[in-house]
Formats: C-alpha cells, structure tokens, sequence
C-alpha cells in the first residue's frame, strides 16, 4: 500500500493527540462527530475513512508499512451542533405556544443561531390581553437578552415601583387617597391616620442590585416588538392556526416528532411547551387529558382550584394619589381589592373572592365564555362587586363607580404544586411558564418567571455540541430552575392565603373596626412584614440579575418615563373630562376592537 508523507504526518498527528484524551472521554468524542465530518476532516490529507473499518498502519520488522482494519463505532445516531465558531449543524427547535414565554424563548434561541419554529393556535395574532407586570428581575433579563429589546419595553413601559406601592387598609382609608405613612403613630393618636398598613421596599431592592423598577407593560404591545424582533432574524418563525397536540421523541440523539393539530407533523432537535396553564404537551408528558375538571371543578387537567375567583376591570381616573401611588392592595374579610397605574390615565383592579369554583358571574375574557353565556347578561356586574365590599372605603366604591360595567370580567384562579419529584423533560421535550408552573398573580412573577426560563434554556443549549447530548442539557435545565420556581411559587400561593385567609382588619385602639382573632395577628404581624418579610422576599426576586448593577442607567430610565407619562395621563384625563366614560370599554383582556369609549384614549 503507497501511503504519502502528509497522511503518515495527520495520523500521527491524530494518534498522538488521542493519547492524550482520557479513555472515559473517547468515546463520547467519537460517538458525537459523524463520519462525513471526519472524511472531510481527512480529505486534504488523501486519507480515507471507511464507514465500517478503519486503516491502521503497523511497522513490519523490515520497516514496511502493513495496512490492517478494525471496526469503527456506529456513529449515525448523534450530530455535530454548529456555532459560529465551531463545526456542525444548526439546532433546530420547534416551540408550542406564542405566549410571552414562547416568543421570549424563540427571540432568545434565534440570536443564539438556532433554526426555530414556533406553533400558535391562533390563526392570527390580535391586540389581546392586559397588562403584564415586569419585576425587576425580568427586566435584567431582557435587557441581557437583547439591547434592542429591552429599550423598545422600555418605550411602552410604566414604572409603578419608583413611587408608594403596599397594603392599605380596606375599612380605615378615607376615601381622600391621601398619602400617609405606615407608622405606629395611630396607635397612641387617635389622629394619626392609619390609611397604609404596610409599604413595599420595591424600589430600595431594585435600587441594592442597580435594577431598572418594577412596572407594567401592555401584553399586545409586548407580543408585538416580541414578534417583530423575532422576524428581523426568520421572517417565517411562526405558523399560526395550527398548534401542537402531542409529540413522539424519538431517543438520544434522533429528535422529536412534533403532531400539530391539522394532522401533520414537523421534525425537530427539541419541542420547547410553552403552551399555557392548559398544555397540550405537559398533558402528554405527564399522562393527563387536557381540561379534564373534576365534578367539583376543583381540579382541571393536574391544577387545583386555589379557593379564589378574581373579577377585573380597568377605568380612566385621576385620583389625588395617582402620580404618588404604583398598586395598592387594600384588605379587608376574606377579600381584597388591588388597583394599580398601568399608565395613560389608566387604572386596572383586581377583586379577588373566596368563592366556590365555577361562581361564573362574567366572561373570562381568555376564550372561556362570552357575555350570553351568563346567568344573568343584563347584570350590573359592578354593582355585584360593590355588593361583595359593603362598609369597605369609597376609595374602592369610587373606582368602580367610573368603571363600565361591560367591561368586567372574571377568571377562577388555579395554580398547581411544583414538581419536585417529576422532571420537566421527557427525552428531547422540555416545558416551561405557566405550562409547568402556573402560579398565583400576587407576586407578578408568572411572566417573569417564564422569561428566566427562555433564558436559562438557550444559555443551556448554547454549549450543547451534539444532538446525543441534548436529554442530559434538558435534564440540567431543570435542576438549575426547580429550587428556585418552587420558592417563587410558595411565596406567591403564601400571600394569597396569608391576606385571604389569615388577615383581617388590623386591630387598633380607637374603633372596633378590627376585633377578630385574625385583627390582632394582622396587628401583630406588622412590623415582621414591613422590617424583614418583604425586604427579603423582594431581594429573593430580584436576586436573579444576570445584567449585573446597571449604575446610573435605571434612574435615568425612570426621570425620562415621569414626564412622559404626566403627558399622556393628562391628555386621557381630559379626553375622558370632555367625552365621559359611559359606554362601555373595550374587553380589559382582549383589546382586539377598540370601539369610541373611555378606552379609546388611550390609543387615539
């Protein structure tokens, strides 16, 4: 056998740079590199690999060359996984569900060089939803994610924790919304005013990590710069109308099959559930039927009934405190009553009620059911509400006295426990957000807690080389986000419970507005609330900066936002001061029609 100088040089070359290798690392080498890619490795140097023998050259003792064979490992199975910098395909990521987390996961991936596809159930993309709250932690998020990106929310966004956000008292507010503060004084003058109970060290938190402050964007115009910026890099990335109902992944290193609603199927690396509380592929990977409820409708599809049913509406109203205050929780017997800015004049409240699953007085305004299916579709649903916060403060009675009764709406609440014993990932298929770990709104950390998922996950792969590897890479995911989720989902499920079912009017010395067993230890709980529970539970949540300190950067963020915001806010004011507000709002969770009512200033 004739054998040229520069092929006897690249195997010894390659013989000696194997010797080096640890043995328990060879053949995780070797199974991972495809034989084409090795013959074209080998091609400049005139040597040939075969897919089934491999040349080995021995010296003879006459110093001849002899050429014996042995046989090579099947290598057919695993791929190289190209980077800009290194050899072998690119990733291809299928993605169910063009929620916040889906967008967020695919915009992360596509910079990353990953081929991604994302597959929504709806046929095309409408202003849907309200407004979502952005932590601080989320906002460190997106900003690592992209720069782009994360000065386009900046745009759209209103900051609520730069000014008073905390708990006020249901039955003690005035009805002036004055702002006090949450001292002791009351308790020795009966003149103090003990409005606010408790506020909450947003700001400080945000201002101990560097962060930009806590704030509310609108979810279609956070759908939209999502999708947008998406498209910039894969003008094709998303397939709406035809969403993913199930999957068949096909072993270490062979992919996914991905089943999508119209019969067909797409083949990918990995399939990301990002579908919803309702998913399609959590229910396949942990042998559920999807929406399957209980007769007593407290468990629907894994998810238990939290024991709470939320109505929500959204007025134009300039309140004395409306430049001072963020959110207010105001909390009374068995409920409690938010309202918050979420910017242009616009205040969006929660009530929240301990009823029975299935006390279905409004539409969900999330698809579930629409204004004839009710009871009664000619109710005055404000008017139920109001009805529900008998002798509450004419704070609460005033928001809703300027808000549309047409408008309301209402979901049951459902969270489930975390999965501390069951993986996320079934081979090649991982999910994430609210499909996994759906939790309770208090804390506003359901879409930012999906949003460090899609960045956890493309950090993860991104260091993946090779499509054996990427079960264990899904594997890792989960362990690097499961204590941390399990610890955002107890402290939001905690705070329901605590203020629902634990608080009560504090107690005070100069009326019997708060005399229960639950008044006192609300009392009592106070200072351990205002000195140590929230701080900490707010340094927990914002712990997670993978920007790092920001410096100067989020209180420029936030005098820029101020004037802007003063500006528009009082336009609203005055459009709503010339038109009134007595016809009825666009849905506050679906925005897709914009009719001449109150809530057309905020666009118009």
């Amino acid at each position: 056998m004739k054998i040229s100088l520069s092929c006897i040089v690249a195997i010894s070359t390659a013989a000696t740079s194997w010797a080096f290798v640890p043995a328990n690392s060879r053949t995780s080498i070797a199974s991972r590199t495809p034989i084409s890619d090795l013959q074209q490795r080998t091609a400049t140097t005139g040597c040939v690999i075969s897919n089934t023998r491999s040349p080995l050259i021995h010296m003879t003792a006459d110093d001849e060359a002899v050429e014996t064979t042995t046989p090579v490992a099947d290598l057919t199975n695993a791929e190289l996984l190209g980077r800009p910098a290194r050899p072998g395909r690119t990733l291809k990521v299928a993605i169910a569900g063009g929620g916040v987390g889906g967008l967020t996961t695919a915009l992360c991936m596509l910079k990353k060089g990953f081929d991604v596809t994302v597959y929504e159930k709806t046929a095309a993309f409408a202003r849907f939803g309200g407004p979502i709250q952005f932590a601080s932690n989320a906002l460190s998020v997106l900003k690592e994610i992209d720069e782009t990106l994360f000065e386009r929310v900046m745009e759209k966004f209103t900051f609520t924790g730069t000014r008073a956000c905390g708990i006020k008292d249901g039955l003690r507010a005035d009805g002036s919304f004055r702002m006090t503060n949450d001292s002791l004084d009351y308790l020795w003058n009966p003149e103090a005013p003990a409005d606010w109970f408790v506020k909450f060290p947003l700001k400080e938190c945000a201002d101990l990590y560097g962060l930009p402050y806590t704030g509310v964007i609108d979810r279609p115009d956070l759908q939209e710069i999502l999708i947008d910026e998406c498209k910039k890099i894969k003008p094709d990335f998303i397939q709406n109308g035809n969403a993913v109902n199930g999957y068949v992944s096909k072993g270490k290193g062979k992919g996914v099959t991905v089943n999508l609603e119209d019969g067909s199927t797409a083949e990918a690396d990995i399939l990301v559930g990002s579908d919803g509380i309702w998913s399609a592929v959590r229910a396949q990977m942990y042998g559920e039927e999807v929406k399957k409820t209980t007769n007593n409708g407290t468990k629907r599809q894994g998810c238990t009934y939290s024991g709470y049913t939320v109505f929500a509406g959204e007025t134009v109203l300039k309140t004395d405190d409306y430049y001072e205050t963020g959110y207010k929780v105001y909390i009374g017997p068995k409920r409690y009553f938010v309202t918050s800015d979420v910017g242009d004049g616009r205040i969006q409240w929660y009530a929240f009620f301990a009823l029975p699953p299935g006390t279905k007085k409004a539409p969900s305004g999330w698809g579930g059911s629409e204004r004839f299916d009710q009871a009664d579709p000619e109710e005055n649903l404000v008017e139920y509400v109001k009805s529900l916060h008998q002798g509450w403060s004419s704070e609460v009675m005033t928001v809703l006295d300027s808000t549309p009764p047409e408008s309301v709406e209402q979901r049951d609440l459902f969270d489930r426990p975390p999965e501390l014993l069951r993986s996320w990932a079934d081979g090649n298929v991982v999910v994430i957000g609210d499909a996994i770990h759906p939790m309770m709104p208090n804390l506003g950390q359901g879409g930012c807690q999906a949003i460090e998922d899609a960045y956890i996950l493309s950090e993860t792969l991104e260091f993946v080389k090779s499509t054996e590897k990427l079960e264990g890479a899904l594997q890792n995911f989960y362990k690097k986000r499961i204590f941390r989720v399990t610890i955002v989902q107890f402290l939001s499920r905690l705070a329901s419970d605590l203020i629902i079912n634990a608080f009560d009017t504090p107690w005070s010395p100069h009326d019997d507005l708060g005399k229960t067993w639950k008044s006192y230890l609300t009392f009592f709980w106070k200072p351990l609330l205002q000195y140590a529970i929230f701080p900490g539970q707010f340094a927990y949540l914002y712990s997670y900066h993978p920007t790092g300190n920001m410096g100067d950067l989020p209180k420029a963020l936030e005098a820029k936002w101020k004037e802007q915001h003063a500006k528009e806010a009082e336009a609203a004011f005055e459009r709503v001061a010339e038109d009134g507000q007595a016809e009825a709002a666009p849905s506050f969770f679906k925005i897709a029609e914009q009719p001449a009512t109150v809530m057309s200033a905020k666009k118009n």
